[in-house]
């Protein structure tokens, strides 16, 4: 199975700690949050992996360099003229990722013990288009479940907006998404359409767009699980504080 790994972004949440090296070089207990991710990924057999960059990117080719790839077959996928947003990012690495087989999607930034492999599994014996990790947590913007998990739109409860227009937030679910998701190849033609609008877009009003012809389902782990954004320097404190008390 292939896989992307977000490490583009500009990690200004975390500055100044950022000021200087990219988000996905970032450490949790002494370790490159990039590295936990390949190597975390690698469990669940997923021997190949796109790895996109824009911010110090000599930074984490010359990591992965001296690294071997951590033993994966690799591509860069490099943003260093633009940074394509999640969306775009994905466009662009699409001669890597298509083909017969679903490819998975992880930020680089999301450190957790969720059972990928029953993920994966979920969603092969589907016939979703895309499978996104979700939990119900507090955050400001939430995905909207039937009650067999499939998405029929988003709302910004701090802001009231509700997409797409005139569905009732009451009649669904609310699920903050997970930062990983596993994706069909056959929604490349369809991302190829929505992203003649624009060379940057992000996957979520994709998703927000195509739920009502496409099957885009939510996947909550059956069990507890830990589950850490290092994009800010209090989740960034808690999830090393999480790796030391697992050591």
């Amino acid at each position: 199975m292939k896989a992307m790994i977000f490490a583009a972004g500009l990690g200004t949440r975390l500055r100044p700690i950022t000021d200087n090296k990219p988000k996905a070089l970032v450490e949790v207990g002494g370790v490159p949050m990039l590295r936990r991710v390949i190597e975390n990924l690698k469990r669940y057999g997923i021997d190949e992996i796109v790895v996109n960059v824009h911010h110090f990117p000599d930074q984490i080719k010359e990591y992965l360099s001296v690294n071997d790839n951590f033993g994966v077959k690799l591509h860069i996928s490099d943003e260093s003229d633009m940074l394509l947003d999640t969306g775009g990012g994905i466009l662009k690495a699409r001669e890597w990722l298509d083909g017969d087989e679903p490819f998975l999607v992880h930020n680089a930034d999301i450190l957790t013990d969720v059972d990928l492999g029953e993920m994966i599994q979920r969603h092969r014996e589907s016939d979703a288009d895309a499978t996104l990790l979700v939990a119900q947590r507090t955050t400001s913007r939430y995905l909207l479940m039937d009650n067999v998990m499939r998405m029929h739109g988003w709302t910004n409860v701090k802001t009231g907006e509700v997409k797409p227009a005139g569905i009732d937030i009451a009649d669904y679910r609310a699920y903050a998404f997970g930062g990983i998701h596993i994706v069909s190849p056959l929604l490349f033609d369809d991302l190829e359409r929505y992203g003649r609008k624009a060379d940057v877009f992000s996957i979520m009003p994709f998703y927000i767009e195509a739920c009502d012809t496409k099957k885009i389902a939510g996947y909550e782990p059956a069990i507890d699980h830990n589950w850490f954004d290092i994009g800010k320097p209090g989740t960034l404190k808690a999830a090393c504080e999480w790796v030391k008390d697992s050591l």
